[in-house]
């Protein structure tokens, strides 16, 4: 067979969309009972970052596919239940159902002295299969292997309550009347923060560092949208940051005002964290803020400015490690944890691997993911070529000499992209 594409949420659907439209022979591999990888809510027994109250942070018009929109009933911002099935509804549409074998996970990839491909996957019953391929693709995502503090503070050892990772958190009715403590100030702290504070007796924000928080909408309008707009793509980088720091600053103010660390960088120097919410659960005094955890002392939570806080259960909302255990070490992650990737999707050393969706924008990611794609399809169907080894090098050295410039080197930041530039790469390959 040509084509293995690994992973059938939003990325792998596009890539076998691209690929079946161009009557390219591929499987898809899926290790969940269904499509639609992280909007699905985790069924009895599944690990997964699907919390019940999760939605769309971007507007549905921009984060549809192309030409298959979401159906009008959908609100702007669909909760994760309506996005994982317009997922399955763009399977069926694109005709790929019949070509993804679901639960049935990947184990290794490893490719062979010829250029081809071996991959081993496990299905449902146990049942190992080993098959050759010419192309690879991994579509599995990036939100599988939760990242924790490595020590946990002192005391964790010893702490009466719970300690979870936001992977293992569902609902917030889990946690009526308990104590509870949410540390971090990315998208799922603060969407956890605000759910735990609807059900628990007390929620406790833990920040050990500032971060934008960004409304999803300014002036009457989706951020994203914004980002899509002619008037914003002719500013200058500077004239954006000076735009929405001005902008951020009318419509909430300093983040300081609200027991919040002021960010210690710009506005687009780091990720952003969209939210409606927050700010207001705090100001209504649902969530209390406080610093970094320092220490645990039986049922207590010590941080750093010495106050404490009894606790039932503190939930590390600290992101995911970039990880692909069933690749060989060296792709396509250095030391460093920076992905070494042309066009952010290919390793210059490992001819017929693909990634699609590692990628993080600051807006919707299918658009990017559908270039992505197609760009890939070409390649594979010999409508496009690759440059020479040293040419890809370059342009990925280049690419992260950038990101250190403006992101520094934060962990995460090496897959960092600004829509409008990226999709323009594409575009003049794919000549739309």
């Amino acid at each position: 067979m040509r084509v293995c594409v690994i992973g059938a949420g939003l990325s792998g659907l596009a890539a076998a969309r691209a690929l079946n439209d161009r009557g390219i022979d591929f499987v898809c591999l899926e290790k969940a009972p269904d499509v639609g990888g992280i909007w699905r809510q985790p069924q009895a027994g599944e690990r997964g970052p699907g919390y019940r109250t999760l939605h769309l942070n971007t507007a549905k018009q921009l984060t549809c596919y192309a030409d298959f929109p979401m159906p009008e009933s959908y609100p702007l911002y669909p909760r994760h239940s309506q996005f994982a099935a317009y997922l399955r509804s763009f399977a069926e549409w694109a005709g790929v159902l019949d070509r993804i074998e679901l639960r049935t996970e990947v184990l290794s990839v490893r490719q062979e002295a010829d250029g081809s491909w071996t991959v081993v996957s496990r299905d449902g019953d146990g049942t190992q299969a080993s098959r050759r391929f010419e192309h690879v693709i991994v579509a599995s995502g990036h939100h599988t292997d939760p990242a924790l503090p490595d020590p946990l503070p002192a005391g964790a050892a010893s702490f009466t309550g719970r300690i979870l990772h936001s992977l293992d958190y569902h609902d917030g009715a889990e946690f009526t009347g308990k104590r509870t403590v949410v540390v971090g100030l990315g998208a799922s702290a603060v969407d956890i923060a605000a759910d735990l504070s609807r059900h628990a007796e007390q929620t406790v924000l833990s920040v050990r560092r500032g971060l934008h928080i960004v409304p999803k909408q300014l002036f009457g309008m989706s951020v994203d949208e914004i980002a899509d707009a002619p008037w914003w793509s002719a500013m200058s980088f500077a004239e954006q940051r000076r735009f929405v720091e001005q902008a951020l600053l009318v419509a909430r103010g300093r983040l300081s005002d609200y027991g919040l660390p002021e960010p210690d960088h710009p506005v687009f120097s780091s990720a952003v964290t969209l939210s409606d919410e927050i700010l207001s659960r705090i100001r209504h005094g649902a969530v209390t803020p406080k610093p970094a955890i320092d220490s645990f002392d039986g049922d207590r939570v010590v941080f750093t400015d010495g106050t404490c806080a009894e606790a039932d259960a503190v939930v590390y909302c600290t992101g995911f490690r970039l990880t692909f255990p069933f690749l060989p070490e060296d792709s396509p992650l250095r030391q460093d944890g920076a992905v070494e990737l042309y066009r952010r999707v290919v390793p210059a050393d490992r001819p017929g691997l693909y990634f699609l969706g590692l990628v993080r924008p600051v807006g919707a990611i299918t658009r990017l993911v559908e270039a992505q794609a197609q760009w890939v399809t070409r390649l594979i169907g010999g409508e496009a070529a690759l440059p020479g080894q040293d040419e890809m090098r370059e342009e990925i050295g280049t690419y992260l000499d950038g990101i250190v410039q403006r992101y520094g080197r934060t962990e995460g930041a090496s897959i960092q992209v600004d829509v409008g530039p990226y999709l323009n790469e594409f575009r003049e390959t794919l000549n739309v």
